[in-house]
């Protein structure tokens, strides 16, 4: 039994290479390597097995100073946090003279294989995905087809081999919740992202210790997760403010959750901020308009997709990063929708004592 074993450097591997220590010939690894279908799957699978045991990868191309095009790809397309995005990625691609292709995943984190299919087909310089991820399959197939690709991800928990740029989210929690604290607030809803999101766990983390801090526990039924929407904060909002004891300050994931928490109290005939206060995460350019203006943590949506562009282009180019996660940090935008709760002399008036908004 003959022992296979990877050669070295990887880029002494060919075509050829491939082709002759599977016994196929040049021209099925290179349809295997164009994800062409008339393949037969035993073949394919042993051509993919001998690329990955060579360690093979195209040589990346190198384009000139302008040209080409790139993909940037969402989990999801239906919010302002988008368009911060890709304003971000819009200033670099422009100032670079690329082009730029746009698609959405309807709300999945990971594409589907006839996506891949297409990006192999198109051909683009690379391909920037905003809250979505590879598996390590499709990771490999577009590294054999010389497409790097780079990650904008507030979850912090990409794989170390993926470039990828996101923010501090335990200390975003934290801020917010250090916020609230500091204003004389005990009784402190969160109402974060969804649970399988791990920047969603890590605000909560954050919120957590800044109770830990302060020697105050967390009241584990004023803890809700769900979308980023306006429904889910309306939602959740009216669920929390309904109760007998409800919370004084309501900290949600998102600024547009936040908006949706602000229609709650309005139907609840709660005032903003002050018989509630409510604090939203991101910083939209919206924010700062709602009524009253939302004290927010700014997530830098922009600077993260420009650096995650820029990352890309680099590695077109052949240049490696010199480190493959950066997170930038995250700060505290004070404005109008927080304030110290109620005293006792004007205790805080609940959800249940008045009629709903028509």
């Amino acid at each position: 039994m003959t022992e296979h074993r990877p050669l070295d450097p990887p880029a002494s591997t060919t075509i050829a290479t491939i082709a002759n220590d599977v016994g196929v010939s040049v021209a099925t690894v290179s349809k295997v390597l164009n994800g062409r279908g008339d393949v037969a799957p035993d073949t394919r699978a042993r051509v993919e097995a001998s690329l990955d045991r060579h360690r093979y990868q195209r040589r990346t191309r190198r384009p000139s100073a302008g040209g080409g095009r790139i993909d940037l790809v969402f989990h999801e397309f239906d919010t302002g946090w988008a368009m911060e995005i890709l304003r971000g990625v819009e200033a670099v691609t422009t100032a670079a003279g690329v082009g730029l292709s746009v698609a959405q995943l309807d709300g999945a984190h990971r594409p589907p294989a006839r996506w891949l299919d297409a990006i192999l087909a198109d051909r683009p310089l690379g391909v920037v995905f905003v809250l979505s991820n590879l598996a390590e399959a499709q990771r490999q197939h577009l590294r054999r087809q010389g497409i790097p690709f780079v990650v904008v991800d507030t979850d912090s928990a990409t794989s170390a081999s993926v470039p990828t740029v996101g923010s501090n989210n335990w200390n975003g929690g934290l801020l917010a919740a250090r916020h609230l604290l500091d204003l004389g607030h005990q009784r402190i809803a969160i109402i974060s992202g969804p649970p399988d999101v791990l920047c969603s766990r890590a605000r909560a983390a954050g919120f957590q210790s800044a109770h830990e801090e302060a020697g105050i526990e967390v009241d584990r039924e004023l803890i809700r997760y769900g979308s980023f929407s306006a429904g889910a904060g309306h939602a959740h909002g009216l669920e929390l403010l309904r109760r007998p004891s409800r919370p004084t300050a309501i900290f949600a994931g998102s600024d547009i959750q936040a908006m949706g928490v602000l229609r709650a109290a309005r139907q609840c005939g709660l005032r903003v901020p002050e018989d509630l206060s409510v604090i939203g995460y991101d910083n939209l350019p919206v924010s700062a308009w709602t009524d009253p203006a939302l004290t927010t943590i700014n997530q830098p949506l922009r600077d993260m997709a420009a650096i995650a562009t820029q990352m890309l282009l680099d590695l077109t180019r052949g240049n490696e990063p010199a480190t493959s996660r950066i997170d930038l940090v995250t700060e505290l935008v004070v404005r109008e929708s927080t304030a110290p709760p109620p005293s006792r002399t004007d205790p805080a008036r609940t959800c249940a004592e008045l009629p709903p908004l028509s």
